[in-house]
C-alpha cells in the first residue's frame, strides 16, 4: 500500500504541473481550453523524440515546453485574431495536434525504455523510481508557483488577471486583451507540455492518446484543490493545486487497490469532477439549512 501511494503521490506532483496550467486558462482567464488534451502528448512526443537523439533531457523537456507555448499561440491566434470562440478554437487546435504529434513521433507511439530522462541521475544515486520523481516534480512544482506567484504580482501578470475578471475595464486602461489573452494561452500550453514531458520521462513512452481526458483530470484536480485547500491568498490557491492534483491520484490509486475496474476509471473521475463542482454550491445550500434550523430553534 505504502508503494502504491508513492506512486499516486509521484504521479500527482507530475500532473500537478498541468493542472496549474489549466488553472490559467480556467479561472484566471475564464476560457474554457481544449487545446490541452493535444498539448500533453505534444509535450511527450518532442521530449522522447529528442531523447531517442541523445538529446540531454533537461534540454528536451525546455524544447517541449516551447512546443507547447506554439501549440498555445495557434489557439489564441484562432482566438482573437480569426474571432473563432475560446472552445472552438481548443477543439481545431487540438485535432491539428493530433497530426503533428505523429510527424513527430513517427508512430503512434515511441519508447524511451533505459534511455537518460530528468529522473535517471537520481535513480542512479540510489533512490526509487518513485522517490526521483517526487523530487524532480516537487521541486519544479514548487518553483513554477513561485515564479508565477511573481509574475502575476508584475503590472503583465496583473494585466492577464484583469482580462480574465473584466475585459471592458481592461481595455478602458488602454490594454490589449488580445494580447493578454494570447500570453495567458501560451503560459498555460506551454506548462501542459512540460507536464506531458515529465509524465513520458516517468512511464518511459509517449503515446499519441495520452492526452485524451486530460482536461478533466485537471479540471478535477484543480477543484478538489480549491475546496479542501483554497484560501484567499493566490499563492496559496498555487499551492491548492499541487495538493489537489496528488489528492485526486491518491483517490484514483486506492479505488483501483480496492478492486474498481480499470475501464470504469473515465466514469468514476467524471462523477468525481461533477461532485467536485457541485461541493461548493453544496457548502452553501448546508450553511443555509443550518441558518433556517437555527432560526426555527429561536
Amino acid at each position: 500500500m505504502t508503494q502504491v501511494l508513492l506512486g499516486a503521490v509521484s504521479l500527482g506532483l507530475l500532473w500537478s504541473i498541468m493542472t496549474i496550467g489549466v488553472y490559467i486558462t480556467y479561472r484566471i482567464l475564464d476560457v474554457a481550453d481544449l487545446s490541452v488534451e493535444g498539448s500533453l502528448p505534444l509535450g511527450a512526443a518532442v521530449a522522447c523524440a529528442l531523447i531517442v537523439k541523445k538529446t540531454d533531457p533537461y534540454l528536451a523537456s525546455l524544447c517541449a515546453m516551447g512546443c507547447g507555448c506554439l501549440a498555445g499561440l495557434c489557439t489564441g491566434l484562432l482566438h482573437t485574431k480569426l474571432k473563432i470562440p475560446a472552445l472552438l478554437s481548443g477543439i481545431l487546435t487540438m485535432i491539428a495536434l493530433y497530426s503533428v504529434n505523429l510527424r513527430i513521433m513517427g508512430a503512434p507511439n515511441v519508447s524511451i525504455l533505459r534511455m537518460n530522462t530528468v529522473f535517471r541521475p537520481l535513480i542512479r544515486l540510489g533512490m526509487s523510481s518513485s522517490a526521483a520523481i517526487i523530487v524532480v516534480g516537487g521541486g519544479c512544482a514548487v518553483l513554477l508557483i513561485t515564479v508565477l506567484y511573481w509574475f502575476f504580482g508584475t503590472e503583465l501578470g496583473s494585466a492577464i488577471r484583469a482580462t480574465g475578471n473584466n475585459q471592458r475595464m481592461v481595455r478602458a486602461q488602454g490594454i490589449n486583451t488580445d494580447t493578454m489573452k494570447i500570453l495567458g494561452l501560451v503560459i498555460s500550453n506551454g506548462l501542459v507540455a512540460l507536464s506531458g514531458a515529465f509524465i513520458a520521462q516517468s512511464q518511459n513512452f509517449a503515446d499519441v492518446q495520452m492526452g485524451t481526458g486530460s482536461i478533466v483530470i485537471g479540471l478535477a484536480s484543480l477543484i478538489i484543490g480549491e475546496v479542501l485547500f483554497g484560501g484567499k491568498n493566490f499563492y496559496r490557491r498555487l499551492v491548492a493545486l499541487i495538493l489537489g492534483a496528488v489528492v485526486y491520484r491518491m483517490i484514483i490509486a486506492l479505488v483501483l487497490e480496492m478492486g474498481m475496474n480499470p475501464n470504469d476509471l473515465k466514469l468514476f473521475t467524471a462523477i468525481t469532477v461533477a461532485l467536485a463542482l457541485w461541493l461548493p454550491q453544496g457548502k452553501e445550500l448546508l450553511r443555509t439549512v443550518k441558518k433556517s434550523a437555527g432560526r426555527e430553534r429561536a
